[in-house]
């Protein structure tokens, strides 16, 4: 997990834009799939948030989760929604997620004290 919040998007935003930059259409169209999907629609993009980080937290995938993590924070979800959310993450991916749970936990005190 990195260890702050700025560190995380700067990395990400910086190899976004390489693989971006090798101007392959199916990631292009990967990428833009990804941020339409999580736009609001019928359903808030607060929910459609959690909905993703219940997902990455089953397939474990730590940069996911930060992700998601960050932009329901800046979408109002409180502290006591995300640990109801990963705990139906814990329940469906069961306890092989307890190590990102506790990760998620760190991510969010970082969120929160930035």
């Amino acid at each position: 997990m990195p260890t702050n919040v700025k560190e995380f998007n700067e990395y990400r935003a910086k190899m976004n834009e390489k693989i971006l930059a090798s101007d392959n259409k199916v990631i292009k169209r990967i990428y833009n799939l990804d941020t339409n999907t999580f736009k609001a629609g019928h359903l808030p993009e607060k929910t459609k948030e959690l909905l993703g980080l219940v997902a990455s937290a089953v397939l474990r995938c730590d940069d996911c989760i930060a992700y998601h993590l960050e932009t329901a924070f800046k979408n109002g979800v409180t502290k006591e929604e995300m640990m109801e959310t990963m705990s139906i993450a814990t329940l469906v991916g069961g306890t092989i997620v307890i190590p990102h749970l506790r990760r998620a936990v760190e991510f969010w005190e970082l969120l929160e004290n930035e």
